[in-house]
């Protein structure tokens, strides 16, 4: 009786063990490949499954159909002569309709796919220039992953996207490349300095000719006002019908307008007048400036 409950216990045990071992779950986002006797049997999505126990189904890989990315470094030149090296971010995943292809047709899918960029690369790059490298690196990181994706595509695997993250020239070529960028700047600097200093001195001079041209306005408009005051007292002493011909009345007139200019320099007070010490000599200017008034 205690033999028979013995190999019960153990039936039991050897029954819960191959139930158990029949049982796998696979996660979401991911398949299983189960195969029976070494050949390919079924795909096992995301859930609770049941096998053949005692290695007649065999859970042989799991594989994820999360997007991924694959980061690599290629090195290679530009069409001047410029050796760069590139660093390119590319995102993939398996094909869900085709995990066997992807499964049983490549052993390093990560490798495989860094040779199909380096290759589209190095036979993209060398066709352009450095300048042209930098201005057109997401033209070429779209062509590299259409030449890319298609290749792979026949692998079960789909190229998402390729990005070119980073483009570093030799050490050499970037310390040239920065001193041709700041010697641009500083000339570009000093013609701007230039050009502030040409305004300056243009603005300065207009300024100064614009000044003696109304100064001069000024005085053209003081002499008139002149003659036009000793015109009007001309017409207003022959209009009062005084006894004076015109050369006396002129003396008058300019005989006043020198006194009237002494008053000024002495309101001035810091000007120095030389007069004639003879009585006499008052007559002798108001005769010189008639004779050059008669005389123009």
């Amino acid at each position: 009786m205690i033999l028979v409950l013995i190999l019960s216990v153990i039936f039991l045990l050897l029954l819960l063990v191959l139930v158990l071992s029949s049982i796998y779950v696979v996660r979401q986002q991911s398949v299983a490949i189960v195969e029976r006797f070494g050949r390919y049997q079924k795909t096992a999505t995301s859930g609770i499954h049941v096998r053949l126990p005692l290695g007649i189904d065999r859970l042989v890989a799991r594989i994820e159909l999360r997007l991924l990315q694959s980061e690599i470094v290629v090195e290679t030149k530009t069409k001047d002569n410029v050796f760069v090296t590139l660093n390119i971010a590319t995102q993939y995943r398996v094909n869900e309709s085709n995990v066997i292809d992807a499964y049983y047709k490549l052993i390093k899918p990560v490798s495989q796919i860094k040779s199909y960029i380096e290759d589209a690369l190095r036979s993209s790059v060398p066709k352009l220039t450095l300048d042209e490298l930098f201005e057109k690196k997401d033209e070429i990181a779209l062509e590299v992953q259409n030449q890319v994706a298609e290749e792979m595509s026949t692998y079960g695997y789909e190229i998402v996207k390729t990005l070119i993250t980073k483009v570093e020239p030799d050490a050499e070529v970037k310390q040239s490349m920065n001193e041709i960028n700041a010697a641009q700047r500083k000339r570009v600097a000093a013609q701007e300095l230039a050009e502030a200093d040409k305004i300056k001195i243009v603005t300065a001079a207009e300024a100064e000719a614009e000044k003696d041209r109304l100064h001069g306005v000024g005085i053209a408009q003081q002499r008139k006002a002149i003659v036009d005051g000793l015109a009007e007292s001309i017409r207003e002493l022959k209009d009062a019908q005084v006894s004076l011909n015109e050369e006396q009345i002129m003396s008058i007139l300019l005989t006043n307008q020198y006194l009237d200019t002494l008053n000024s320099f002495a309101e001035a007070g810091n000007s120095t007048v030389f007069l004639p010490g003879q009585p006499e000599g008052v007559e002798d200017i108001r005769t010189q400036i008639l004779s050059a008034l008669k005389a123009r």
